[in-house]
C-alpha cells in the first residue's frame, strides 16, 4: 500500500472456483463501493456473497482505520487469485480413480478515495 488513501482486505481459502469468482469480480471493478454493493446483493451467484462481504470489510478498514467516508470510495482493484487445490479421488471402472480438484480462492479488494 504506497498511497494512504488506498485500503485493502483479503479473503483467503474460499471454497470457490476462482474462474467462477472473476465472472463477479469483473462486475464490480471501477464502481463506487456502494454502487458495487448494490450490484452485488441481486446478483445470483455464490461468490457474490463473498465479494459483497469483502467489500463491505474494507469500507470498514477505511473508516475505522483511516477516518476515510465510506460515500467517497472506489474499487480500484479486485482479484481473484488460485489457492490451494484439495486433491480427491472418484472411483471409476474397472478398478481406476479419477481425480477431483476441489479449487479454493483468494480474493483481494483495493479500495480508493476519490474525491467529486
Amino acid at each position: 500500500m504506497a498511497m494512504a488513501n488506498r485500503v485493502r482486505a483479503v479473503a483467503r481459502y474460499i471454497r470457490i472456483s476462482p474462474y467462477k469468482a472473476r465472472l463477479v469480480c469483473h462486475l464490480v471493478k471501477g464502481m463506487r463501493a456502494e454502487d458495487a454493493l448494490s450490484v452485488l446483493r441481486f446478483t445470483p451467484k455464490k461468490a457474490a456473497r463473498y465479494v459483497e462481504k469483502l467489500i463491505r470489510s474494507a469500507m470498514a478498514n477505511a473508516e475505522n482505520n483511516y477516518g476515510l467516508s465510506p460515500a467517497d470510495l472506489y474499487v480500484v482493484d479486485i482479484r481473484a487469485d488460485d489457492g490451494p487445490r484439495y486433491k480427491r479421488i472418484r472411483f471409476a471402472a474397472r478398478g481406476r480413480v479419477r481425480p477431483i480438484l476441489k479449487r479454493t480462492t483468494h480474493l483481494t479488494v483495493v479500495l480508493e478515495e476519490r474525491m467529486g
